[in-house]
């Protein structure tokens, strides 16, 4: 006779020793399932980062991403170019248009305002040459047993003669002995000066005259074998004395 089973309620807690191992096989299950998935995320991320970079964005992306740097570039460059101040050149090439060919009014008028420079003269010496240039023909001395009482020196006829120094004209005109047209000029310290043989007189009796003014012109009056001035130095008057050392002391050399 076959036994009838127990039948058992379901309401009826499962005592059974079995239930446990089920439970635990079951959470195996899940952790190994748990574990699969983070594999699984964590090979797709490893996959994700490799497809980033062997695969390149769309080209929309790209272009937007590098318009984007470009403005942000321009943006930066344009504040710093605008907030820097421009050094200006070392050495700067001068502009061949700013070179003026003419002075400008101002340094035009600041040279005409300068001072031109006083134009010196040097003062007249006490004592001069009557007759600068001339040669010597004759010296003071002895000539054809006669004493040549002066110095004769020659130049073209009308060669103009001067006043040794300064003095007053004591005679002008025809004096005697062949002297012919004569100049006398005193000098005020006791010594005259005679100038024969002129072809013209241009001072007169009593007259001032300077060291070096014209008296008269180189001629041939008197006895005289050619033009020239015969000088003579007096001291005091027909007393003449050898002209050469009495200039010479003087500073004026004639030749003799």
């Amino acid at each position: 006779m076959q036994e009838d089973s127990p039948v058992q309620n379901e309401n009826t807690p499962d005592t059974s020793e079995t239930a446990p191992p089920q439970r635990t096989g079951r959470r195996n299950r899940l952790i190994v399932l748990g574990a699969a998935a983070l594999v699984a995320l964590g090979l797709g991320g490893v996959a994700v980062a490799t497809s980033g970079t062997d695969h390149p964005a769309p080209a929309a992306v790209s272009l937007d991403t590098q318009a984007r740097a470009e403005a942000a570039s321009r943006a930066d460059r344009s504040v710093r170019e605008s907030s820097t101040p421009v050094a200006p050149s070392l050495s700067p090439t001068p502009s061949p248009l700013t070179v003026s060919a003419s002075p400008t009014p101002a340094k035009t008028a600041a040279a005409k305002a300068k001072p031109k420079p006083k134009k010196t003269t040097r003062p007249t010496p006490a004592w001069v040459d009557p007759m600068p240039g001339a040669a010597v023909t004759s010296c003071y001395g002895q000539r054809w047993g006669t004493l040549h009482a002066g110095i004769d020196l020659a130049l073209p006829s009308g060669t103009p003669i001067h006043a040794a120094a300064a003095g007053t004209v004591t005679q002008a005109g025809d004096a005697s002995d062949g002297y012919g047209n004569s100049v006398f000029i005193d000098h005020g310290n006791g010594y005259l000066t005679h100038y024969a043989h002129q072809s013209r007189i241009a001072v007169t009796v009593g007259q001032k005259v300077k060291a070096g003014q014209v008296i008269g012109y180189e001629g041939a009056t008197g006895d005289a074998t050619g033009p020239h001035l015969h000088f003579e130095v007096h001291q005091g008057m027909w007393n003449q004395i050898d002209p050469a050392p009495f200039m010479r002391s003087r500073g004026v050399d004639l030749g003799c």
